[in-house]
């Protein structure tokens, strides 16, 4: 749809949950200046560009969002798994603006931030911020599942925002009113925050993606040169170098450089291939007189890490420990 350049944005008054804050939180940030009412009465939200969580209409032509209307089936795609044909979770307000403009969104904060993504990168963090975050608002908000019991997850930890009677006592319409909607805003902000970092997280992972794909690799292939620590590498390693079974990197401090072992699987604590076990919780002189390196740092317990001064420390380490 085509919006105003300051969009009026309705959502219901009173209390909030997740689905509305997120919903709107994402029409915040596709279009910066923008007027926000909060109201139920049907003249304002049918004046208002974009009406979410409220009015009784899915119309993403119109700005129409909202889920409670009856005969709503909005819903993710179908998905395949195992064999098996699994429906795709039901649509609440926060899936349905995520779905219309979570792309706008991920574009306006690359830009903010300086990146230049590529629409197959943008649609993949749209995807990965679907799956791990907005379909559990859905499902909570549907009423489909308690994702998170007591005050765990972050639709819980939205609805504590909401005002209650002791903070409400002596307050008339309008100042409860106004308290309700800076508690919104300030709902909003939190709710971006983390969004906004999941974004970048994942833009990061993504971009990671090719600087491993093109790090060198080391004694016949079989050990990774990263140049930068701290880059997400299991994901590649895994899935495209299956001969790789260590990786080097330099620590966070960039005082040593470190030798990683690649699990069989994301997740697992099993490497390929430990370290030797001789070198188990050694440091500095132990580890270098067992080693023969001179500069070794440490060998964690679990023989899955290990460290030395120098690059080339490193990689000895990586030698006898692949002989």
């Amino acid at each position: 749809m085509t919006a105003h350049t300051t969009p009026t944005i309705a959502t219901h008054s009173g209390s909030f949950h997740a689905d509305d804050v997120f919903g709107v939180g994402i029409l915040m940030g596709v279009f910066p200046s923008h007027t926000l009412v909060r109201t139920r009465k049907q003249e304002l939200i049918d004046a208002a560009d974009f009406a979410v969580d409220v009015g009784g209409s899915w119309n993403v032509a119109t700005g129409r969002f909202d889920h409670h209307q009856r005969g709503f089936d909005g819903a993710r795609p179908t998905q395949d798994v195992d064999g098996q044909t699994v429906p795709g979770v039901g649509y609440a307000s926060a899936g349905l603006l995520w779905a219309a403009f979570g792309a706008a969104y991920v574009a306006a904060w690359a830009k903010n931030h300086g990146h230049s993504l590529s629409p197959e990168a943008t649609a993949e963090v749209v995807r990965s911020i679907d799956h791990s975050l907005v379909q559990y608002l859905d499902i909570v908000d549907t009423g489909k599942g308690d994702v998170s019991p007591g005050i765990f997850g972050l639709s819980s930890l939205i609805a504590q925002l909401n005002t209650h009677w002791m903070e409400e006592q002596g307050l008339d319409g309008t100042a409860k009113a106004q308290l309700q909607e800076e508690r919104f805003r300030e709902a909003i902000t939190i709710t971006r925050k983390f969004l906004d970092h999941a974004i970048s997280k994942k833009v990061a992972q993504i971009r990671a993606m090719d600087t491993v794909r093109n790090a060198p690799r080391l004694l016949g292939g079989r050990v990774l040169h990263l140049s930068e620590g701290g880059m997400p590498w299991t994901h590649v390693v895994l899935h495209e170098m299956p001969e790789v079974v260590f990786v080097i990197y330099p620590d966070s401090d960039g005082d040593q450089y470190q030798i990683k072992t690649v699990p069989v699987e994301a997740g697992s604590f099993t490497a390929k291939l430990d370290l030797p076990r001789s070198w188990a919780g050694l440091r500095d002189q132990e580890l270098a007189a067992v080693t023969g390196v001179a500069d070794s740092v440490f060998c964690h317990l679990n023989v899955f890490i290990a460290g030395a001064r120098s690059f080339e420390g490193a990689v000895k380490l990586a030698e006898l420990a692949l002989a």
